[in-house]
């Protein structure tokens, strides 16, 4: 059922994405709208930094049970869509742990490193 949600719902996965492209946009990442492009048949967005394409995060929305959508990476859930900002957070963090390992705190919240 999550499967057919998901596949049903790419008009709430681009508005899902493009709220997170505008709540992340001030923090400097970059961005690859890749649900514009043709033959995408997942809106996909990819988030990286200026000058580093090689380091960054493809996302995704996903149907979730209870009814509500999921920002993903993969099949790994990240955080809820209702609270864009908040996933802003998380996806900020999850970039800067991967462009710094070790400097900034994991995306999980911990610390990570010395």
């Amino acid at each position: 059922m999550l499967w057919w949600r998901t596949r049903r719902g790419r008009a709430t996965a681009v508005r899902s994405l493009d709220a997170l492209v505008g709540a992340l946009e001030p923090k400097g990442w970059r961005f690859i709208r890749l649900y514009r492009m043709a033959g995408f048949t997942v809106p996909l967005l990819w988030v990286y930094a200026r000058g580093v394409e090689d380091v960054g995060v493809v996302l995704s929305v996903r149907a979730v049970p209870g009814g509500t959508w999921a920002y993903c990476e993969g099949r790994r859930y990240l955080h809820p869509c209702g609270d864009v900002g908040a996933a802003a957070e998380h996806v900020d963090r999850l970039l800067k742990h991967r462009l710094f390992p070790g400097t900034f705190a994991s995306p999980s919240g911990g610390s990570v490193g010395a």
